[in-house]
């Protein structure tokens, strides 16, 4: 049976299709507050040390934060005030939009594979393919009346930034500026976003917002609440909670960067917790590999005997991959180690 939206619905307790077995719980009296998250000025004058700071980010946590990244006020205050709109409509409103199809290029739904999952998230999420914009934005929302126009305007310049990003990393791992991004497909890599709504749970220690799971993509860009955190990264066996700062934007590797770095930089697990009191809104934005790229390490960064840690592969094998399991089994790299 398909599961529904948890937006605009009061709950004074947590329904059973949505509490985790015991061990499986999130323990949130163990996370610990984390404020070594790096944090890079994107605009400081130094670049090769901004270079070096992103290397060492990507080896050390998966995770970084950016600011002075180049993605207006206006634009990012526009998207999260829509997206407030968006899930403050009438359940009867968002559903038109319901689906737990997977394949969708625009869905909302609440659950990750409802076929495959027992447990349910605490979680509402639009999910919407971007790029080319003039293929993907006619099929968007048509309320609230500026959606389309106000996620356009974010969209681009947040694809401006992940692109500048993926040339920096490339560069931190010693490749030249453009090797990265010609690997992954260049100005016709794919684009997607997720709008993520958690409402206050009445029972935030039996369940989660997303449980565990690295990210299939190349590159994620998460527009954080800046009032609620929520956000949870897995470093050396410890769960940390990524504290919002002012003005940042979050980014992690994705697997394809992962595959493509030859293991050196990781694609880490992290996760999406929830809590008793508000609601809490996030904006995903992903980087993905065009359809016709082939996911492999550059020769100069073989292992020893010239030997990849991953086959090579097509991210839309990946793709299917990820979306037909349960979203916290093993990594979904480790179907595609030689």
């Amino acid at each position: 049976m398909a599961t529904k939206i948890i937006s605009g619905t009061d709950f004074s307790s947590l329904p059973a299709s949505y509490i985790r077995g015991e061990s499986e719980r999130p323990k949130l009296a163990e996370v610990d507050v984390c404020d070594s998250i790096p944090l890079i000025d994107l605009s400081a004058d130094d670049k090769s040390l901004v270079i070096h700071q992103i290397g060492q980010a990507c080896r050390d946590y998966g995770f970084f934060q950016v600011i002075n990244h180049g993605v207006s006020k206006e634009a990012v205050n526009r998207i999260l005030a829509t997206s407030h709109e968006f899930f403050g409509l009438s359940v009867e409103e968002k559903m038109k939009l319901y689906s737990d199809d997977p394949r969708r290029t625009m869905r909302l739904s609440s659950s990750f594979n409802v076929t495959k999952e027992t447990v349910h998230n605490w979680r509402d999420y639009l999910r919407l393919h971007c790029y080319p914009l003039d293929k993907y934005s006619p099929e968007w929302p048509t309320v609230p009346s500026s959606f389309k126009e106000v996620v356009s305007g974010y969209c681009k310049e947040i694809r401006a930034l992940g692109l500048r990003l993926e040339e920096a990393i490339s560069e931190s791992l010693g490749l030249e500026r453009d090797c990265l991004k010609k690997i992954l497909g260049g100005e016709e890599q794919g684009q997607h976003m997720a709008l993520n709504y958690y409402p206050a749970c009445p029972e935030p220690e039996l369940t989660y917002g997303l449980p565990a799971h690295t990210d299939p993509n190349a590159l994620t860009i998460l527009l954080q609440d800046m009032e609620v955190a929520g956000l949870n990264i897995l470093n050396k066996g410890k769960w940390l909670a990524v504290k919002p700062h002012p003005d940042a934007l979050v980014i992690n590797i994705g697997d394809q960067i992962q595959a493509v770095s030859n293991g050196k930089y990781k694609s880490v697990w992290h996760r999406a917790v929830v809590n008793a009191h508000k609601p809490r809104l996030s904006v995903a934005s992903f980087l993905v590999p065009s359809e016709a790229a082939r996911i492999r390490a550059p020769a100069a960064l073989a292992g020893e005997g010239n030997v990849n840690e991953y086959r090579d592969f097509t991210y839309d094998e990946y793709y299917k991959t990820f979306w037909s399991r349960d979203l916290d089994q093993k990594h979904c790299l480790e179907f595609f180690k030689n």
